[in-house]
């Protein structure tokens, strides 16, 4: 893609900056026995690579994490932790109103592909900036959250909108399980220490929601909700401390070998993600 100030042209990544290196999801795969294919790619970087896909079940998402070494460095064992992270957020979340419907063991010519995880497409979009939803939508969410966070679990990547789905009913969706932390049942990972820092998480999700509910809809809040500053954990002031310059960081180095041009924003890639694209438009 061609940056507009600089004239120049983003070069494709190179494969150790893709999930799953030179290849792309594959077109044909099976999903609890059943046939599905391939008709987008909606994401491929570093993490992962996520594709729509249609069968017997309708629409499916699947998401196949990290399987290209990085220098050597073997990978697979990450991707198939990720996955099996996600798998189980998504299938402690089956009941909730609002969390798209795990979609089934995802297999390749009968094998198993574990660094994969496959849920039901939403049909919808990524929450834009300033998008004027609908009364209900932000306390469905925040009760979304209140719910997740009763289970003794946190979303933790909130700030990023385009987690965020308005659904085609004008309801909030949430995707991407990714990160998302969870306390298992046994001890110490349920002990003091990590119900602390799962505290702080959830304060983080609490705050992010309320964030989006200013920017998107100001005229159903107080003043003193419009006033994020009280709001703010310190952990939001800390990571911010800590975050915008590695994102300066990564962005220059993207740049300097030709993925990305300009100030190296993800519009500037040549194949920027779905929710990207839809901005851009």
């Amino acid at each position: 893609m061609q940056n507009r100030e600089s004239g120049k042209t983003a070069q494709p990544r190179p494969k150790v900056f893709r999930a799953l290196g030179k290849a792309d999801p594959p077109e044909q795969v099976e999903i609890d026995g059943h046939p599905y294919r391939r008709i987008d790619i909606l994401k491929h970087d570093s993490w992962a690579a996520t594709a729509l896909y249609q069968g017997p079940r309708g629409m499916v998402v699947a998401k196949f994490n990290r399987q290209q070494s990085v220098f050597g460095l073997p990978m697979k064992w990450l991707g198939r932790r990720l996955a099996r992270r996600e798998t189980r957020m998504l299938q402690r979340l089956d009941d909730l109103p609002n969390i798209p419907d795990y979609s089934g063991n995802l297999t390749i010519n009968g094998v198993s592909q574990r660094h994969a995880v496959t849920h039901d497409y939403v049909p919808g979009h990524p929450l834009e900036r300033r998008e004027p939803v609908n009364d209900a939508f932000f306390p469905i969410l925040q009760q979304l959250i209140k719910d997740m966070h009763a289970r003794d679990l946190a979303y933790v990547d909130l700030s990023k909108r385009q987690n965020i789905i308005v659904g085609d009913d004008d309801k909030p969706y949430l995707i991407d399980f990714q990160i998302s932390l969870n306390l298992p049942g046994w001890w110490p990972g349920n002990g003091w220490p990590m119900r602390a820092i799962l505290r702080l998480f959830q304060g983080m999700d609490d705050y992010h929601v309320l964030k989006h509910y200013r920017d998107c809809r100001p005229d159903l809040l107080s003043p003193e909700q419009l006033d994020l500053e009280r709001y703010r954990p310190w952990t939001i002031r800390f990571g911010r401390r800590i975050g915008k310059p590695l994102r300066e960081i990564r962005r220059k180095f993207l740049v300097f070998i030709g993925v990305r041009t300009g100030k190296g924003r993800a519009q500037s890639e040549t194949a920027p993600e779905d929710a990207v694209r839809r901005e851009m438009k």
